[in-house]
């Protein structure tokens, strides 16, 4: 059975990965504290197990007696604009949190090491031109990648380009979550525009891309794990209400054009989306609503 080192999970996606994985696979789990486990109802059982450490200092000694052979890099502190008190934590968490990982792979015996980026990083298309101070820490920590690869040839790196996504356990203040929970509360949403954009990832379709990874040889490299297709918000809102029978509370706040492009590095193999449709985001949307 595979034995594998995950950071990150108690937040949205690396739950998701844990409950999936470890039906299959022995999971190591990387926490700061017990109390990051009241975040998640995790279905325990006897295939997890956990490493906590209060800093980084204490988490280099740790990972020194762990052996492993993945390590799937989830952590990470998402702030979509900054403030100046944020930089200390968005630095320590994307850049020298992972590091730290990197810098320990081979003494854990780390084969396979899978890392999540952003495609805010490439904004509108654009390479190397992050859309904020998060896109743009997960685009160095991208480079310090680089060179623990120049100097690991025998160790797989695979880094996971994923747009916004949706779907179970997730706590982010995102459209979607501030979406459902204001139709589940009767309440307002305003929205940016009516000619409104977005690429929306279910979560299940993250973790089929890293079952995929985990069970096929596949080259290492970068990849895009993004829908082919765009959803149009107003399209989504008409939906909703079909689907529910009821009218959405909304406040649009200008009909521009809010399309960004997404670059295009090269899909991961042996994978597409199957549960992102708007089919798929309407039904999630809906769940919990009650008439």
């Amino acid at each position: 059975m595979k034995k594998i080192l995950i950071s990150g999970g108690s937040g949205f996606i690396g739950s998701n990965l844990v409950n999936a994985l470890s039906k299959k696979y022995k999971l190591i789990l990387l926490l700061r504290s017990k109390k990051n486990l009241k975040k998640i109802k995790y279905t325990f059982n006897q295939n997890i197990s956990f490493k906590y450490f209060k800093n980084n200092n204490e988490l280099n000694s740790k990972l020194k007696k762990i052996k492993a052979l993945w390590l799937i890099h989830c952590a990470t502190h998402y702030v979509k604009n900054h403030q100046t008190n944020d930089v200390s934590k968005i630095i320590n968490s994307n850049i020298e949190f992972g590091t730290i990982l990197l810098d320990n792979l081979n003494i854990m015996g780390i084969k396979n090491f899978i890392n999540f980026s952003t495609v805010w990083e490439n904004y509108n298309g654009i390479k190397v031109n992050p859309n904020n101070l998060y896109s743009a820490s997960k685009q160095a920590f991208a480079k310090m990648i680089n060179y623990y690869q120049i100097i690991n040839k025998k160790i797989n790196f695979y880094n996971l380009i994923i747009s916004d996504t949706f779907g179970e356990r997730d706590k982010r203040k995102k459209f979607i979550s501030i979406l459902k929970q204001n139709i589940i509360n009767k309440k307002e949403t305003k929205i940016v525009s009516k000619n409104l954009f977005v690429n929306l990832l279910n979560v299940d379709d993250i973790v089929f891309g890293v079952c995929s990874l985990l069970k096929n040889k596949i080259k290492p490299g970068k990849y895009n794990m993004v829908n082919k297709k765009n959803f149009k918000v107003i399209d989504l809102i008409e939906q909703i209400q079909k689907k529910g029978k009821f009218k959405v509370k909304l406040k649009w706040l200008s009909s521009k054009i809010i399309k960004e492009k997404i670059y295009n590095y090269k899909s991961l193999p042996k994978w597409n989306s199957r549960k992102s449709s708007i089919d798929d985001l309407t039904k999630f949307i809906l769940k919990d609503y009650k008439t």
